[in-house]
Formats: C-alpha cells, sequence, structure tokens
C-alpha cells in the first residue's frame, strides 16, 4: 500500500506541475486549476497546498469511479429485473434521441425517467451502505444514550433509505416515486432520508462527477443495445461485505445493437 501511494503521489504531483506551468500560459481551466487558484499558498490543517491538492484530486478520482462503477453494476440489475421499467427507459430514450444518431451529453438534460431510475437504484443499492465515520469531539446525550467522547459514529444509510415510515413499498424498485410523491427529494444530502453520497460539508466531494459519468454511460449503453440476461433469468441481487456495496456475483448480459449499423464503425 505504501508503495502504490508513493506511485499515486508521484503521478499526481507530475500532473500538478504541468497545470502549474499552463496556468502561466492561460489555458482553459479544469478542477486541479481551480484547486490551485482556491488554496493557493494557503495551509490547511498543517499541510501545504499542494499536498492538500493532490489528496482532493486523488479522493475524487478513486472515490467517483469505484462508487459510479458500483451504481451502474447495481442500477442495470435492478432495471433487468424489472423489464417494465426497462422498456420505459428505452421509449424516453428512443423519444428523445431516436435511432439515426448517437447520444450526445446535451441529451441527458432532455431526460427524466433514467435519473429517476437511478436516482431510485441508489436508494435501494447504496454504492456505500454505511457512512463515512464520525467522532464526537465531546461527551454528549442522543437519544437518551450517554456517547463518550471519541466515539466513533457510522450512520446505516440503507436502513434509513428503506424505512417504511419514509417509503412506501420500500423494498420495490419504483423509480416513478421521484416523478411524483419524492420528486423534490435529491441525492445530494439536503433531504436525509435520502444521503447515498453522505450530506453537509464533509459529503463526497465527487458528487456532480459521479452523477453525471453514471447517467452519461448508462444512457449511452442502453441507447446502443438492447440489453437482456441469458434465458431472460433474474439477476441475482446479493451483495458483499464491505465498505462499498459490490455485487457478490458477476453480472452477465447478452447484448443486441439497436441502431444502424453505420454508428458502430
Amino acid at each position: 500500500m505504501k508503495r502504490t501511494a508513493k506511485e499515486l503521489d508521484s503521478i499526481l504531483a507530475e500532473r500538478l506541475e504541468e497545470h502549474k506551468q499552463k496556468r502561466t500560459k492561460g489555458k482553459d481551466q479544469d478542477f486541479m486549476d481551480v484547486m490551485l487558484s482556491a488554496i493557493d499558498g494557503v495551509y490547511v490543517a498543517g499541510f501545504d497546498a499542494d499536498t492538500v491538492i493532490k489528496a482532493t484530486c486523488l479522493a475524487m478520482i478513486s472515490g467517483g469511479s469505484d462508487t459510479t462503477m458500483v451504481t451502474l453494476t447495481w442500477t442495470l440489475s435492478l432495471l433487468l429485473n424489472n423489464r417494465q421499467v426497462l422498456k420505459k427507459v428505452y421509449e424516453e430514450l428512443d423519444q428523445h434521441v431516436g435511432k439515426r444518431r448517437l447520444l450526445n451529453e446535451s441529451d441527458i438534460n432532455n431526460l427524466v425517467y433514467l435519473p429517476a431510475a437511478i436516482k431510485e437504484a441508489m436508494r435501494l443499492c447504496p454504492p456505500g451502505p454505511l457512512s463515512v465515520q464520525r467522532v464526537f469531539r465531546e461527551d454528549c446525550t442522543v437519544g437518551g444514550y450517554q456517547v463518550p467522547k471519541g466515539t466513533w459514529l457510522l450512520v446505516n444509510l440503507w436502513k434509513i433509505q428503506t424505512d417504511p415510515q419514509v417509503w412506501a413499498d420500500p423494498m420495490e424498485f419504483k423509480p416513478g416515486r421521484f416523478l411524483t410523491t419524492h420528486k423534490d427529494v435529491d441525492v445530494r444530502g439536503q433531504q436525509f432520508e435520502l444521503t447515498p453520497f453522505g450530506s453537509g460539508r464533509r459529503a463526497c466531494p465527487g458528487i456532480s462527477f459521479a452523477l453525471q459519468m453514471t447517467l452519461l454511460t448508462l444512457a449511452s449503453f442502453l441507447h446502443s443495445f438492447d440489453v437482456t440476461t441469458r434465458g431472460n433469468a433474474p439477476v441475482d441481487m446479493t451483495g458483499s461485505v464491505g465498505f462499498t456495496n459490490m455485487k457478490l456475483t458477476p453480472l452477465d448480459v447478452l447484448v443486441k445493437p439497436r441502431l444502424s449499423p453505420h454508428l458502430y464503425e
């Protein structure tokens, strides 16, 4: 792990130096450029600006890519086990994109049902079923329980997101709820009944990256291919044990092109 950490630090240090050089030439800004401008010369919790920038970029890339992969897997699994929902997703893609061209990123803004399906998948199968640990900085009382200073707290996000007092039919995959009864509930941590990315100032910094990548990747994949399982068998929804809610068994699917052949060239 130490060797890997050093290699990653070396890669990020090289990229950071490249960005410092490009800034003097007025190049377009990306995330690392914005970080350079925001904390130039500032020490954060005893760390210099370069260390903070490298750590933040690594956290966003590693956290965003891993959770995006998990979310894509669970969302597709749920869609395959709920064919009527999958049919509606295909209908929406055909309506707003059609079959004469490939999906563009700008098409994402016209989609409503697929984002609701992804949100519902995050509710049922959050990438991280437990929140990042918090530490009590002082003795306190919570719900009548005495909690001593230094106690670690991990919130069971999955339990909250499947609470029958909040969600009707909590264990059923119903994307339509986010277009009707829960249309104002977002995943960015503003409503505590749905916080797959956490909430507050220590929420996942890669929320926007993960949401955009998940939606664009899944929309492009489903727009281009009809997806089924072998013999239309149901997908095994068993999860693994760990801080990341990985699917225990691989997701094996059959795909068939649904667009004009020249679009795949």
